[in-house]
């Protein structure tokens, strides 16, 4: 049974509600998109808000915060004794080793792996065979000598798990960590590589509160309500330098909080003792044990560099937190601040519902002649290619939406499309996508051209596919709106005719 947190004002944890105010003000600034926000101090919630249309239950994705659940799984491994951070990986998988393993791959084990320390310089593309792949990829350093971010390592956490306990990481995972810490394990989504391991480099969603939970277990050094979960030996390395992580500076100068080392799957922090999960795009649980606080972030912060401005505005907002007592309470300003925190949203639609082509086009079936018309788009991450394009698609324009139908895979779908200002949310799920939750509105941007924002609400991005129209044709493009990681098109425009 899931325990809720107690929920308080600010002030009464020694906080200034203003203070949050100000935190607020500056991550609505611009720099970032702000998704979800929560605020532990000594165990209790003083903040928490999301902005619509995300919601405290829907689920987000995390990048590469998944590292930091799979490291757990491994954690928890190593305290039932199923696994040794001194294990080598070509014990683990024999079969998957090469016939004549180098001497630096004979020396690499569990540790090195969850520290960034494989001593690769690349990594392998995803495949059925991916783990005899990455076990093949030159070790060109002595294990734990050097760091270079390895997301494929990571995976192959989930992978070391997976044959140690016999079974997959969400079932290991569930009766003995999201079930104990009140995670719901029926909302946890993964991606898959092709031979079905867990994503563990980047394929994980979870809610805010689900990760602001996974980094109290750490903050409270494993135990849960009493209940030892990790053991305290391994929560000390996860939290702590275990290797150098300075060379990030290298290819990302500007991620100052990148240079300061790399624990199990969790990264230091500038300020001193601080240490966080991460993601990209500012997917963060920061543990801030001197102030007995924990801060949960999910946004997308494509401008900010990997989101290290969302660090430095939570970093001065620290400063403003002067001691750990209780303060008076202040009923106007704490008031204030959860009226605020109840009404985030992100900035309306746009709102342009109608052109003089909207009649001539309404209801008209469209063939596609050229390119891959899709809201899912092929991932980098496990290989997975996606459903295949449209193959014919009608716009109908109806009072304050706009029905899209389609056929997709010999499938006929729809989905609707607000233009009355507000967004519609429809499912479309996919065999092998985590995410289902297509959130759309729509717009003619020019005489010409009806445009389509696509959110998928459990995840950081939105594009945007613009309809051009002219005479019997019409050309689609997509545009990358929000996210803004990895390529901007990866199909080109897509060429329909009417019929």
């Amino acid at each position: 049974m899931r325990k809720e947190f107690q929920r308080v004002t600010p002030e009464s944890v020694g906080i200034p509600s203003g203070a949050i105010e100000r935190l607020l003000d500056k991550l609505e600034s611009g720099f970032t998109e702000p998704h979800g926000l929560m605020i532990m101090r000594h165990g209790k919630i003083c903040t928490e808000g999301w902005w619509a249309p995300y919601a405290p239950g829907l689920r987000h994705g995390l990048q590469s915060l998944s590292k930091t659940y799979s490291a757990t799984a491994v954690g928890i491994a190593c305290t039932e004794g199923l696994v040794k951070l001194e294990d080598r990986l070509i014990d683990i998988f024999p079969e998957e080793s090469p016939t004549e393993p180098s001497e630096n791959l004979k020396q690499l084990t569990v540790r090195d792996v969850l520290c960034m320390g494989c001593g690769m310089d690349t990594m392998p593309a995803p495949s059925r065979e991916w783990i005899r792949d990455f076990l093949a990829t030159p070790v060109v350093h002595e294990p734990g000598t050097t760091y270079m971010y390895n997301s494929v390592g990571s995976t192959m956490l989930c992978a070391i798990v997976r044959r140690v306990a016999g079974m997959s990481v969400h079932e290991y995972l569930t009766p003995r960590l999201y079930e104990k810490i009140g995670i719901d394990p029926e909302n946890v989504g993964y991606m898959h590589m092709p031979d079905g391991t867990e994503v563990g480099g980047g394929g994980f969603y979870t809610t805010t509160e689900d990760n602001l939970r996974l980094m109290k277990l750490y903050a409270d050094g494993g135990v849960w309500e009493g209940q030892r979960i990790l053991s305290a030996d391994y929560v000390a390395k996860a939290t702590s330098v275990q290797n150098e992580s300075a060379t990030e500076a290298k290819g990302n100068p500007e991620a100052k909080d990148n240079f300061v080392g790399y624990g199990f799957q969790i990264w230091m922090c500038r300020p001193k003792g601080v240490y966080r999960a991460d993601g990209a795009m500012g997917q963060f649980s920061i543990v801030v044990p001197d102030r007995d606080m924990i801060i949960s972030i999910n946004e997308t912060a494509t401008g900010a560099h990997w989101a290290q401005k969302s660090l430095d505005v939570i970093w001065e907002f620290l400063d403003e937190i002067a001691g750990d007592e209780a303060m008076p309470e202040d009923a106007e300003a704490s008031g204030k601040l959860c009226a605020r925190m109840g009404s985030l949203a992100l900035a309306a639609p746009r709102f342009a519902p109608h052109s003089p082509l909207e009649k001539e086009i309404s209801g008209r079936l469209y063939q596609v002649e050229k390119g891959r018309l899709s809201w899912h788009k092929k991932s980098w991450m496990n290989g997975w290619e996606g459903p295949g394009g449209f193959a014919r698609f009608s716009l109908e324009f109806l009072p304050g939406y706009c029905l899209l139908r389609y056929v997709q895979d010999g499938r006929e779908k729809a989905v609707e499309i607000a233009t009355d200002g507000t967004r519609r949310m429809n499912r479309a799920p996919e065999p092998g996508s985590p995410i289902s939750r297509l959130c759309l509105h729509g717009w003619w941007s020019k005489e010409d051209t009806f445009t389509v924002a696509a959110r998928w609400v459990e995840t950081c991005f939105e594009d945007l596919f613009h309809f051009a129209f002219s005479g019997d044709r019409a050309e689609v493009t997509r545009e990358v709106s929000v996210g803004g990681f990895g390529p901007q098109d990866q199909d080109g425009p897509v060429v329909a005719k009417r019929v």
